[in-house]
């Protein structure tokens, strides 16, 4: 444990955005989901919808810090090529 109010402190804040990026990626994951289960069924118009709302989510965690720019841009690039295979 540590001494230093300063490390104290550090901790906390540690604490705190763990829980916050760790909800927000837990979003993501349900979204991507969404899409994913969408496309299991075949169904074009909810994989859409469910494409769009997983693609506003990604770039939400990405500016927030919690997605790179190049990780969020390969998972939408991935969802987007597999709905566009459906039709």
């Amino acid at each position: 444990m540590a001494n230093i109010k300063s490390a104290k402190k550090r901790i906390l804040v540690t604490e705190v955005r763990t829980a916050r990026n760790k909800s927000i990626k837990s979003a993501v994951k349900t979204s991507i989901k969404k899409v994913d289960a969408a496309i299991t069924a075949k169904d074009k118009d909810a994989a859409q919808t469910a494409l769009k709302a997983a693609i506003s989510e990604i770039g939400k965690a990405t500016s927030k810090g919690v997605y790179h720019k190049n990780t969020a841009g390969r998972k939408i690039s991935r969802l987007t090529k597999a709905v566009n295979k459906l039709a």
